[in-house]
């Protein structure tokens, strides 16, 4: 398996272990990544790779928020 392979991998584990929590952890978590904090699915990623999977969680919510499919409130 190749090194992009993996990392690629690592970040979608990370990414559906994040999402399978539900909307408002899913908040909470974007929360916590933005003021630097260091989470149990994040422990294993690079600083790219967590701005990448901030970003993807971002993305996410965004359209959740927008097809109000997801209360948060």
């Amino acid at each position: 398996m190749s090194e992009d392979k993996l990392i690629h991998d690592c970040l979608e584990n990370s990414l559906e272990n994040i999402c399978q929590q539900g909307c408002r952890q899913v908040s909470q978590v974007i929360l916590q990544m933005e003021q630097g904090e260091t989470l149990p699915e994040t422990a294993m990623l690079s600083a790219t790779q967590h701005q990448l999977l901030l970003v993807e969680l971002k993305a996410i919510m965004a359209v959740y928020e927008k097809t109000g499919s997801c209360d948060i409130d």
